[in-house]
């Protein structure tokens, strides 16, 4: 054989081995920066999307990290999803808009990466419209184009610390139902308007007013943008400064009509904030009102579900009030200096809120110092510690924590604010136990330094004065969720998706080849309870194309094992009693397990996975999540929808929900109804198996 022939033959060999070992998914260049994506080996029929805790009718993306939904239009007959994604790893990184279609809400097709990062910034969060009128000129063929809108944010900018202008509004269009993308070369179209956390525009088009508006967060509120084109943009008004929930970063906004049971019609904001979920982590408030084209204005029934809470600060016995100096604590690094600050530090702003004259302040030598400090041991005998707390907001970064027995329990983080306010740790579980307080500061850039004053400890839990919020997901696994854009008028529907995780502990969940699911699509709606208008969400109904035969009658009085695979769509009625536990139970034969219950005798409904299987990846998962029951019937309606490693519970026809993953080391097997009081019946139930979404 010649040589010319020995060539071909081993180009052969070489072509025939890289078309055995790629992906389903294309190679696709990064436009900026000619980074690939991670390239998997295409798993066999028979292990397909098999993998230990991978939901089965949940979308997740095939390898590597997601987060948020984005982009979610409909447009001839395809739902689009796209999401943040990191095609490199399974943690976050340099954020991608990842992209999948559905023509059914069940089944999805990934497509290749739809949105690189370019020389403007990394592509977060944002939306997608059909452009029906072809306001932006970017239409081709007399068809409408597919316009992205997203937040651009310059990772570079940022580590600098000089400025907080480093999130900016972008937009691409795609001429082939949302197969390719092309940036807009007048990217950036708003200019970062001054504040820190300026991102994930949500657009919609207002027919009243012939415009496109933008809702984007800024931090602790909204920015409302209004534009003819999509390509230039105007202030139209601001929202929620005063209102609603403020204990995190506001994200991730939607803005949407939505008539309830009556015909009549509402709008309504959903706004993600993070931290600040009333049971740990992210999650989901909303408010319901009227928008005129240019502000949005609460309406007066629901605004009877806000104003505020006054503070809680109980007295107690004070452990360190820092009036003295550091004696009974080991300090290291640079950051705290030699004693307790008698209020700002040079080139410092004015810092408020502690008691006394000294405090702990770690802004010796600006943000760019770091350090760390530990208590003495103590007894935990009181209920709660309580602290005054302030500084940045850097989880893991900036914190006071509690140790007991030497590992981590418990962690707080300031506000990003010189004002120190009350907040508290719950360690009744601890009573008993050695314990050490922690505070650290390893963060060296904005608000990198923390302030701490008056250590107490007490018989309940601290808080500074709070306003009150509405919340969609009573679970801590809902977030960044919104809703689909052009969705057919025939259809009327409002679908919603959220992603299925908490950034308390997201990127540290027992999965390696993938991180992160999302929820079904809900159909959500407006319902008015006790006369005020509230949201409600359920599965929509192409779920139950996953439904098999398999469908049996539920039973009070003995556990049932659950369908082979573990999935399933279960619904109950039961009339509950003045008092006693109502609910159910998932378990396997190791004796892991979660149950859901209400107390009938307090109204408040609970979500337990202290025992679900592995928890020790985060001090904040292994957890009891609660909240009040809406509705006051005698009668409780659950529906649970059961995957391997999580529920969706919608209680009441989704007037409470209860979104929550776990890990148990083997799939549940087993499931029981819980119904411990003498009044209780149950009505009616059916277990009803799941077909999985992916592979046969």
């Amino acid at each position: 054989m010649d040589y010319i022939a020995k060539g071909l033959l081993f180009i052969l060999v070489l072509f025939w081995f890289a078309c055995a070992t790629i992906t389903t998914t294309p190679v696709v260049d990064n436009e900026a920066n000619n980074e690939a994506e991670v390239v998997n080996p295409i798993a066999t029929e028979s292990d397909y999307y098999l993998e230990k805790h991978r939901p089965q009718f949940h979308f997740t993306p095939e390898a590597n990290w997601m987060n948020d939904p984005n982009g979610m239009v409909y447009y001839e007959e395809e739902y689009h999803l796209f999401y943040q994604y990191y095609p490199k790893g399974n943690t976050w990184g340099p954020m991608h808009w990842g992209h999948a279609v559905s023509t059914d809400l069940v089944h999805w097709e990934h497509l290749p990466i739809a949105l690189y990062p370019d020389k403007h910034g990394l592509i977060f969060s944002g939306s997608a419209v059909v452009d029906w009128k072809n306001t932006s000129g970017f239409g081709k063929d007399n068809k409408p184009p597919l316009v992205a809108i997203f937040t651009y944010h310059d990772l570079e900018k940022e580590r600098a610390g000089l400025e907080d202008d480093f999130q900016t509004q972008g937009i691409a269009y795609s001429n082939d139902k949302g197969r390719t993308w092309t940036k807009y070369e007048g990217n950036p179209v708003i200019a970062n308007p001054g504040v820190r956390d300026f991102r994930d525009p949500k657009v919609i088009w207002h027919e009243d007013s012939e415009q496109w508006v933008m809702v984007v967060t800024a931090l602790d509120h909204l920015m409302i943008y209004g534009s003819e084109n999509l390509r230039d943009w105007s202030l139209l008004s601001k929202f929620g400064k005063d209102i609603g929930s403020h204990d995190g970063v506001w994200e991730c906004p939607d803005l949407f009509p939505l008539k309830d049971e009556n015909g009549k019609e509402h709008w309504v904001i959903l706004q993600n904030m993070n931290p600040g979920n009333p049971n740990g982590g992210s999650g989901l408030q909303y408010f319901i009102g009227h928008f005129d084209g240019k502000e949005f204005t609460i309406n007066e029934d629901f605004m009877k579900l806000l104003g505020t809470i006054p503070a809680n600060t109980p007295k107690g016995v004070v452990f360190e009030d820092f009036e003295q100096d550091y004696s009974d604590w080991a300090v290291e690094g640079n950051a705290f200096g030699m004693k307790p600050s008698n209020g700002a530090l040079p080139t410092q702003q004015i810092v408020r809120g502690y008691e006394g004259n000294g405090l702990v302040n770690s802004f010796h030598n600006g943000d760019s110092s770091t350090g760390s400090m530990v208590s003495k041991e103590f007894t935990i005998e009181k209920k709660a510690i309580n602290f005054l707390i302030g500084g940045g907001n850097h989880r893991g970064l900036t914190y006071i924590a509690l140790l007991v027995d030497g590992k981590q329990v418990r962690e707080a983080e300031g506000n990003n604010t010189e004002t120190l306010s009350w907040k508290g740790w719950d360690v009744e579980a601890y009573m008993g136990k050695k314990a050490q307080i922690k505070i650290t500061d390893r963060h060296t850039k904005s608000w990198g330094h923390i302030n701490v004053d008056e250590i107490t400890f007490a018989d309940e839990v601290a808080y500074a004065k709070k306003t009150k919020s509405v919340w969609l997901d009573a679970g801590t696994d809902n977030y960044a969720g919104v809703t689909w854009s052009d969705i057919p008028a025939e259809d009327g529907r409002r679908i919603f998706i959220g992603w299925m995780s908490n950034w308390a502990y997201a990127q540290v969940v027992p999965t390696t080849k993938w991180r992160s699911a999302m929820t079904i699509p809900w159909d959500l709606s407006i319902q008015h309870i006790d006369g005020i208008p509230m949201l409600t969400g359920i599965p929509v109904e192409e779920i139950s194309q996953l439904h098999t035969n398999e469908l049996r009658t539920v039973v009070a009085d003995s556990p049932m094992t659950l369908p082979s695979n573990g999935l399933a769509d279960i619904s109950m009625k039961m009339k509950v009693g003045k008092s006693g536990k109502y609910g159910f139970k998932l378990a396997n034969e190791l004796g892991e397990f979660v149950h859901f219950y209400l107390d009938a005798a307090t109204g408040k409904l609970f979500f337990d996975r202290r025992k679900s299987g592995d928890v020790s990846f985060s001090n904040d998962f292994p957890a009891i999540h609660k909240k009040l029951r809406t509705s006051k019937s005698e009668v409780l309606n659950i529906r649970v929808l059961v995957d391997v490693s999580s529920v969706e519970i919608f209680i009441d026809n989704g007037q409470d929900i209860f979104t929550e993953i776990f890990f148990p080391e083997k799939v549940y097997s087993i499931f029981e109804v819980l119904m411990d009081g003498n009044e209780g019946t149950l009505l009616e139930g059916k277990m009803t198996a799941v077909k999985r979404i992916w592979g046969s």
